[in-house]
Parts: C-alpha cells; sequence; structure tokens
C-alpha cells in the first residue's frame, strides 16, 4: 500500500480505510483514530528535537513542534502526497469541497498515523513519520522560531534596553454574552502607542503586541 508517499506492508487494511474515512461519510470514521494520531505524532516531533537541537530551551522545543504540528503544516504534507484523492467523503462534504479543505485533509494525516500506530506499533509508526516529515525537518532553523508577540516585543524591548510594555484594558463590550475587550500597548520610553480589540483580554494584548511589532520596524 502506497501512502503519504511511503509504501507499507499493512496487516490491517481495515484499519487504513477507516483512517482515509471523514465522519460525513458514516459513522465508521477516522475520528477515533485521528486521536490516536495527534498524540503519536506530538511524541515523535518532540523526540526528534530533543534528539537533534540539545542547545534549545524546553518553550523554543515547544515552539518549533507547535509549528510542525498544526492542522496549517498537516494539510500542506496531505497535499503535497496528494493524499486528498484516497479520502472517502459523504456527498454534502463532496458538494462542499471537502477534499480541499485543510481540516478534512489534516485529520485525516494524523488518522493513517493512529491506524500505522495499531498495524505495526510505535517504532514502524515513528519511522514512517520521520519519513512523512522529513522535507519539513531538514528545513527546520531554530532562528526562527515563531514566538507569540508579546514574547517577541518583550525580548526585543530587553536587547534594545527599554523597559517592558505597558499593557491596558480600556473598555469591555458585552454583546449577547460574548465579551470584546479593547486593550492598549504602551512604551513610554519611545512614547508609542497601539489599540487592538479582541474575544478575550489575552488575545487583544497579542494583537496589540504584534502590531507594536510592527510600528517598530516599519515606522
Amino acid at each position: 500500500m502506497k501512502i503519504l508517499g511511503q509504501t507499507i506492508v499493512v496487516n490491517n487494511k481495515s484499519l487504513f480505510q477507516q483512517a482515509l474515512t471523514h465522519r460525513s461519510k458514516g459513522k465508521d470514521n477516522n475520528e477515533r483514530l485521528e486521536f490516536l494520531g495527534d498524540s503519536v505524532l506530538s511524541l515523535v516531533v518532540s523526540k526528534y528535537l530533543f534528539d537533534h537541537f540539545p542547545q534549545l530551551t524546553e518553550g523554543d522545543m515547544s515552539r518549533l513542534r507547535a509549528q510542525l504540528v498544526k492542522g496549517k503544516t498537516l494539510a500542506t504534507i496531505a497535499r503535497h502526497y496528494h493524499l486528498g484523492n484516497q479520502i472517502k467523503l459523504g456527498p454534502g462534504e463532496i458538494k462542499s469541497g471537502g477534499v480541499n479543505k485543510s481540516s478534512v485533509l489534516a485529520d485525516a494525516v494524523e488518522a493513517v498515523y493512529g491506524a500505522l500506530l495499531l498495524d505495526q506499533g510505535y517504532q514502524a509508526t515513528n519511522e514512517f513519520i520521520i519519513a512523512v516529515m522529513q522535507p519539513w525537518l531538514t528545513n527546520i532553523n531554530p532562528e526562527e522560531i515563531g514566538k507569540d508577540p508579546k514574547t517577541g516585543l518583550q525580548e526585543y524591548l530587553q536587547k534594545i534596553g527599554l523597559q517592558l510594555p505597558a499593557y491596558k484594558t480600556i473598555a469591555v463590550e458585552d454583546a449577547d454574552n460574548e465579551p470584546t475587550f479593547e486593550v492598549i500597548c504602551e512604551i513610554d520610553e519611545l512614547q508609542k502607542q497601539t489599540k487592538a480589540t479582541g474575544k478575550s483580554r489575552k488575545k487583544a494584548e497579542q494583537i496589540a503586541a504584534a502590531k507594536m511589532m510592527e510600528l517598530l520596524n516599519h515606522g
């Protein structure tokens, strides 16, 4: 059987048929296998980062792992190996273009990993995942670890010897039990301020920090 660019000899073909069956197609779908695959993927990538990047901190490894196992990356992997052609969808999902949906593709990748774990055990699954993800693993650049905007702004200001930014919530609106927070991010020493809104205070602060970084880089 060839799947995700790899040729494997499977013991239980029905597991892989299930892994490639979307919930819109019926009850015997890939949701439970997806749950299992998500866990083994996280472990395999964690071990790979631990072994290959001994200089990285726990936080750096966590951020790198998040980039490698996120839905967007998994959907890219699925498209790279044309996995969409093998996924079975219900009529409604086919009509709505389900084969091109990133969520459908990402879930199927995880489900395949879960099916392989049940079919052949951890070691074979580890080798399979590493082989599938090799193009992405070889492109890892620890210097470009994506930090969240607040962390990135804090480290930038510390690097140039300035005080940390101040965040203030200036308004909270509650429409239909869905609060919206309005937050400002201030750097007094530079006399700069940005404003943002979000569904949570944390989200608003992250957006305000991202705006501040953009302001400092381009303004």
